[in-house]
């Protein structure tokens, strides 16, 4: 009788602990479409300003959670398998499958800290002499498009400030036309409106373009490492899970 109980208790925690997989699974495809979606967000939304800033290490983390998203969902599936077939190779796979993707995400995570520990001093050095040096300049068009575009959006004129363009290159020039700005530094563009920079027609914000763009970025990264650290928690979840179902099933009489 001690037997049979023990073995139906047996049962009942292999039934338990492979609904809890399944729940996993739903939560990890989840999170692997937030991840997913997270770094396809950062390169698409405002993926101009890349073209702005002096290292690449913003673009790879946003590279390396496409990566770990895509293996998150294709994982989930196999971990549906193996829950189903209770094969203990698949199990195998699923845990480390789950370990790479762990160790993708942290990486990712790293790259984020470390870029956001130096963003504000990369861009006090490096957008400055991007906007003055190279905007208009030629074979320069995405600079040009990126500095239009930053000015636009976030509402403001310079790096610093609205005279950090009396020294650039392109005021500096013929091409310039009498400009003072650039005609993206108006508050409502049109052609030559660059020709007088009074506060009622050019944007003049305090800290210019560097302090939004930093804020801009610094959310970036922020979200990148909540969603990282999110999913990387779930994954500690279902190597437990998936460990204990691997016992589970090793200890049953084939």
């Amino acid at each position: 009788m001690s037997a049979v109980y023990k073995d139906d208790q047996e049962d009942w925690l292999t039934v338990c602990l492979k609904y809890l997989l399944f729940v996993f699974n739903f939560l990890f495809w989840l999170g692997g479409a937030a991840v997913l979606g997270v770094g396809v967000w950062t390169l698409i939304e405002k993926s101009d300003y890349l073209s702005l800033l002096a290292s690449s290490t913003f673009a790879v983390s946003a590279y390396i959670l496409i990566l770990a998203g895509s293996l998150v969902v294709l994982t989930g599936f196999l971990g549906c398998c193996a829950v189903i077939r209770e094969q203990k190779s698949c199990l195998s796979t699923y845990f480390f499958l789950l370990l790479l993707i762990f160790l993708i995400e942290l990486v990712a995570g790293v790259l984020a800290y470390v870029y956001y520990q130096r963003l504000s001093e990369e861009l006090k050095q490096h957008l400055s002499h991007t906007m003055t040096e190279n905007y208009a300049q030629p074979e320069k068009d995405a600079i040009t498009l990126a500095v239009d575009r930053l000015q636009q959006d976030f509402k403001c004129c310079g790096s610093n400030n609205s005279h950090d363009w009396t020294v650039s290159a392109y005021m500096l020039s013929k091409e310039s036309e009498g400009r003072v700005v650039p005609d993206s530094c108006c508050k409502t563009m049109t052609p030559f409106c660059g020709k007088r920079d009074h506060p009622s027609n050019i944007y003049k914000v305090e800290g210019g373009c560097i302090t939004k763009l930093e804020k801009f970025l610094a959310d970036h990264l922020l979200v990148i490492g909540a969603v990282g650290i999110g999913v990387a928690c779930l994954q500690i979840c279902g190597m437990v899970l998936t460990c204990c179902l691997y016992k589970r099933i090793k200890m049953e009489p084939y």
